[in-house]
């Protein structure tokens, strides 16, 4: 299911939570999960958000957000991007004066990073070769408009894939040097103490992450 008039999104839910990812871990959070995906990644933990969910206006969804009672809000998905309305949605969140942050795979096939405005926190997950993905899919040249307001995490998988990740930490280019950088280990397929073990032992300058919604929930499949 997409939403292809700009003045609705399908929303596949809204709700409460603790956010647990991107350097915004740990507030209090509004999350408004976009429905669809074009991708589909070997660690993905929202499939659920591929399709279902129903339309929303702008205000619907502004008034939903404001009666859970939380300043920051995390629009994610699926691929929010690929909604044309998303936009226009994340600048409403901004105007009302939420925290508001933005998940996105940063591939091609969505509507590009400088789509989103000013005011927005993008969080972009970098594809590494085990999610299933190839490089050609990742959008390098929409990279240079990020900033340190913004974030690239990379999820790794297993050891070619911090590799591939380090590599490109190391040797620079592909995005601004002010863009901070996160690593995380993929659920149920790399220890979080062995990738941590390993940004130590090269004395890499990114942030390790946790997801936190996991540690507190790890029976919950939804909701967190």
């Amino acid at each position: 299911m997409s939403a292809r008039n700009p003045d609705v999104l399908i929303v596949r839910e809204i709700y409460r939570t603790i956010l647990g990812e991107s350097t915004e871990t740990g507030r209090p959070c509004a999350i408004v999960r976009l429905t669809g995906c074009h991708r589909r990644c070997v660690y993905c933990d929202s499939a659920h958000s591929f399709a279902g969910g129903e339309g929303r206006t702008v205000p619907e969804i502004l008034a939903e957000v404001g009666a859970l009672g939380c300043r920051t809000v995390l629009v994610t998905g699926g691929e929010p991007l690929l909604q044309p309305g998303c936009p226009a949605l994340l600048a409403a969140l901004v105007a009302d004066g939420r925290r508001t942050v933005l998940e996105t795979s940063g591939t091609h096939g969505a509507l590009p990073l400088s789509a989103v405005p000013d005011g927005v926190r993008r969080v972009v997950d970098v594809k590494t070769p085990g999610s299933g993905l190839q490089e050609r899919d990742v959008a390098w040249d929409q990279f240079g408009c990020l900033g340190s307001g913004d974030e690239l995490k990379f999820v790794c998988c297993d050891r070619a894939d911090y590799e591939w990740s380090r590599g490109l930490v190391r040797d620079g280019g592909r995005w601004p040097a002010a863009t901070p950088v996160v690593f995380s280990a993929a659920e149920g397929l790399l220890a979080p103490a062995t990738l941590a073990d390993w940004l130590i032992e090269d004395g890499l300058d990114v942030r390790f992450q946790l997801q936190l919604h996991k540690t507190l929930w790890p029976d919950r499949e939804r909701g967190t």
